[in-house]
């Protein structure tokens, strides 16, 4: 009884997983699974939700934070996975391997060396950060920042108070995927645990890519989800590591150093900060 329980739970989770495939209901062959007809392309206004205009005037009070989100922590694995695009469907794919694609595609323009946007880099620049050719012996090995090798990414926001709704907001403006020195892959002898930001991405010029990407629904493989949906809705873990602030915005670990606790307390204060402004703005 507990094998046909277990086979029928597979054969359920099976059913579910064709069913994240668009068209497969009205697919006559296997080319046609994905393909949305001509009435459907028609009836499309699948696209995401707009920011609305928002004055200058109308933000009472803002604050720009840097936030680290760890791809080890549980909530974040749907940025990460999936690792292996060989055994998967095409429109399931990472969150790095949606935009690398963006950018090799033309549909995300500009990348970035920095939060600040100060400089452009190329497309063969950003192969130069993830791409390593080394010779040894008459022998060449090629070493490729991969999405397993994205521990992480920095993300850029502010939150402001808009005193035309009363309420605090927060707009996601850019993310940068964290990785290893490609230059140190396969070398020995040398332990590099620090994380570089590979490059920035604008996010408000990423949306439309962000938004055809979809995450997969472990409660409804039916109604896949966007990295755009996920991203503004803060459907992640993360830590304050930097705040703008008068000494040139440096980082929480620049002035708490050696001891990751009171970093970790110093992130909670900036955050629990940003939380009261909320009450602080209203006046009885």
């Amino acid at each position: 009884m507990i094998r046909n329980s277990v086979l029928l739970f597979l054969a359920v989770l099976s059913a579910n997983l064709v069913l994240g495939q668009s068209n497969i209901l009205n697919a006559k062959s296997v080319e046609e699974i994905g393909v949305k007809s001509k009435r459907q392309l028609a009836a499309n206004n699948d696209r995401p939700i707009p920011f609305g205009y928002l004055d200058d005037r109308d933000v009472l009070w803002s604050k720009v934070v840097w936030e680290f989100i760890d791809l080890n922590q549980k909530i974040n694995l749907p940025y990460y996975f999936p690792v292996d695009t060989v055994n998967i469907s095409t429109y399931r794919r990472s969150l790095f391997d949606t935009l690398l694609k963006g950018i090799q595609q033309g549909k995300i323009e500009n990348a970035y060396s920095d939060s600040f946007f100060t400089s452009k880099i190329t497309k063969e620049e950003i192969q130069q950060r993830l791409i390593n050719v080394r010779e040894e012996n008459g022998y060449t090995d090629t070493f490729r920042i991969k999405t397993q090798d994205v521990q992480g990414y920095m993300i850029k926001g502010i939150w402001y108070f808009d005193k035309r709704h009363g309420e605090l907001k927060y707009r996601l403006l850019a993310l940068a995927p964290m990785g290893k020195d490609v230059q140190t892959l396969g070398v020995e002898n040398i332990e590099d645990s620090k994380l570089y930001e590979l490059f920035w991405i604008f996010f408000p010029a990423a949306r439309e890519v962000l938004h055809d990407a979809k995450v997969f629904n472990v409660k409804n493989a039916a109604q896949p989800i966007s990295f755009d949906h996920l991203l503004n809705a803060r459907r992640f873990s993360s830590v304050i590591v930097r705040e703008e602030n008068i000494y040139d915005n440096r980082a929480i670990e620049d002035y708490v150093r050696g001891n990751s606790l009171f970093q970790l307390l110093e992130a909670s204060k900036i955050k629990e900060d940003i939380r009261n402004r909320e009450m602080d703005m209203w006046n009885y």
